[in-house]
């Protein structure tokens, strides 16, 4: 996901693709928990998405202000 697709979308959109992100991580290290997560850099990918998403929010909010 890049950062331009998150710009173009609003403020609902981006709560809930964070949402979404958080519970696909929780899943993930529920999986690498109990050993069955085969591809581990999933849970790197997800991660940086998060910050990514939590990223542009914060930049919609500060123009706001």
């Amino acid at each position: 996901m890049k950062a331009s697709e998150l710009r173009a979308k609003d403020g609902e959109a981006l709560n809930k693709e964070l949402a979404d992100l958080l519970k696909a991580q929780f899943s993930l290290r529920m999986q690498a928990a109990t050993q069955q997560l085969t591809n581990n850099s999933q849970i790197k990918k997800t991660r940086r998405d998060i910050a990514r998403v939590r990223t542009v929010r914060h930049e919609a909010e500060l123009k706001k202000a």
